[in-house]
């Protein structure tokens, strides 16, 4: 198994798990990543995602990597995946440690929030590998960090540490080891003391192209002026507040 699942009602907690491989993602585990996606996009629920032995994800199973194909590359075996992260309903977490490089990085690039512990070293090596980044990087990595940025990670390959990732604004926080986990479930608590639809349109507005803008804020919006749980909230609100 080279993705463990913990579930609770209202996040699931998944931990890439070969710490012999650095928790290089095979295809072992982007098939384990479908597998929940489907089971999230069902259940929608927060997602944590995390890696075992001090390592998020060293990158993509390079011994798998040099035996694909130009057929296998246009499959986008580990891109297909990390877009169906991307889309679930509710927010990904990722709480990273230790090396998250290639295809790890780019799963990380997927999560709506990423957090890290000091000993974080995130980058696109592949070019010095003979490929591209091609599971995201591309396309994600601008829209996080900008595109002067994005362009000299990609096209120098080289690797940021924790401090620069944090100046970057490609991790929000950094936190000690042993409570990177902790603080990834206190945002997740934070999340999960919202209303989940709303935490949802949230979501959809903020993945949409700009060009959907203002009009899918406004019928979201529309729908959530509606629901019984805006009129329940906001009237425990007013009673809190006129004590």
């Amino acid at each position: 198994m080279t993705l463990r699942i913990e579930e609770r009602d209202d996040r699931v907690i998944a931990t890439l798990d070969r710490p012999e491989k650095r928790n290089a993602i095979d295809r072992e585990t982007i098939d384990a990543l479908h597998q929940l996606c489907a089971e999230l996009e069902a259940s929608p629920r927060t997602l944590i995602l995390t890696g075992s032995s001090g390592v998020f994800a060293a990158g993509a199973d390079i011994a798998q990597l040099r035996d694909r194909t130009a057929e296998d590359a246009r499959t986008g075996i580990n891109a297909m995946a990390f877009i169906r992260i991307a889309e679930l309903p509710m927010p990904v977490i990722a709480a990273i440690d230790g090396y998250a490089l290639g295809g790890g990085a780019e799963l990380a690039y997927a999560a709506d929030i990423r957090i890290a512990t000091p000993s974080l070293r995130i980058g696109n090596p592949e070019t010095g590998l003979g490929i591209m980044a091609a599971a995201g990087a591309t396309w994600r990595l601008p829209e996080i960090v900008g595109d002067a940025r994005a362009s000299e990670l990609l096209l120098t390959g080289r690797t940021l540490d924790a401090d620069e990732a944090l100046r970057w604004g490609l991790v929000s926080s950094l936190h000690p080891a042993e409570d990177l986990l902790a603080a990834a479930h206190e945002i997740a608590d934070r999340i999960g003391a919202n209303d989940p639809l709303a935490t949802r349109h949230t979501k959809r507005a903020l993945r949409a192209p700009r060009s959907q803008h203002p009009a899918i804020e406004l019928e979201l919006q529309a729908e959530l002026f509606e629901s019984p749980e805006k009129h329940r909230r906001m009237t425990a609100f007013l009673e809190r507040t006129s004590r």
